[in-house]
């Protein structure tokens, strides 16, 4: 079955990739639309940057950004949307208004609460890997075996969820690619992807434009659609299950390309 692709939609000032490009709530709005007509199968909504060095910001800011874009994409659009926070405040309202996933880069560790919001709305959720926090996750990560570091902190988050009522059918891992990893750290995650797969949970991905491939090929951040799709192939054939992509409609074509070779 090939992955689900999941379209990003930053409504933020300083992505890394993207940022201050669909702020403004109505230009976000036509982004969403744009990458589900593309084939996106859910939009991931976001009003915070999560980039190496990025300053956080306050639930009430983060949900003024987020707010009209859920509810024009879901209430409008009948969209599937991922909101992709750590705060309960702004998962509550995007739920509210209609989103079915929560995507959390600290896996329910920046806001604990989040865990008993998500059992009680029954909704799917993420638990991704990062090293620390945005601000200080590039300075020197260090493990012993990341995948197996990363294995066993995946493992401890969906048993934190489970302990807190989430449905453990609902729970998506992400190893969390370029939050906390050296170059070598984010090849060795893709080369060993499978060994996830003990953790019985399906894996999602985001490798869309990161610095990593601007690293082993010197591409700007807005020409790295090769290296993505060609890390995201990798990924998919290596057991990822979900794609969270800038660049829906090649990723896509590349996914089924994949998928008939793999004759899956």
């Amino acid at each position: 079955m090939p992955a689900r692709i999941m379209g990003i939609v930053n409504v933020t000032p300083d992505s890394f990739s993207d940022g201050g490009e669909f702020l403004d709530p109505e230009r976000a709005i036509a982004h969403g639309r744009a990458l589900a007509d593309e084939g996106a199968d859910l939009l991931d909504i976001g009003g915070e940057s999560t980039r190496p060095g990025s300053e956080g910001v306050t639930a009430e800011e983060e949900l003024a950004r987020v707010a009209p874009v859920v509810e024009a994409l879901v209430g409008g659009d009948g969209a599937t949307v991922s909101i992709d926070t750590s705060k309960v405040a702004v998962a509550e309202s995007a739920l509210s208004l209609g989103a079915t996933m929560v995507n959390d880069v600290t896996a329910l560790r920046a806001e604990p609460d989040l865990a008993a919001v998500c059992a009680e709305r029954r909704c799917e959720v993420v638990l991704m890997h990062m090293l620390g926090e945005p601000r200080t996750m590039q300075e020197n990560p260090v493990y012993e075996d990341v995948v197996d570091d990363i294995k066993a902190f995946l493992a401890q988050r969906i048993e934190f969820a489970v302990s807190n009522g989430v449905d453990e059918e609902r729970i998506w891992i992400d190893p969390g690619i370029g939050f906390g990893k050296t170059v070598e750290h984010n090849l060795e995650l893709h080369r060993r992807l499978g060994e996830f797969e003990d953790l019985g949970r399906p894996i999602a991905f985001g490798s869309s434009r990161k610095s990593f491939i601007g690293k082993l090929t010197g591409a700007e951040v807005d020409q790295r659609l090769g290296g993505t799709i060609a890390s995201n192939v990798i990924a998919y054939v290596n057991g990822a299950a979900m794609l969270r992509v800038h660049d829906v409609a090649p990723m896509g074509q590349a996914i089924a390309v994949a998928d008939a070779i793999m004759n899956r």
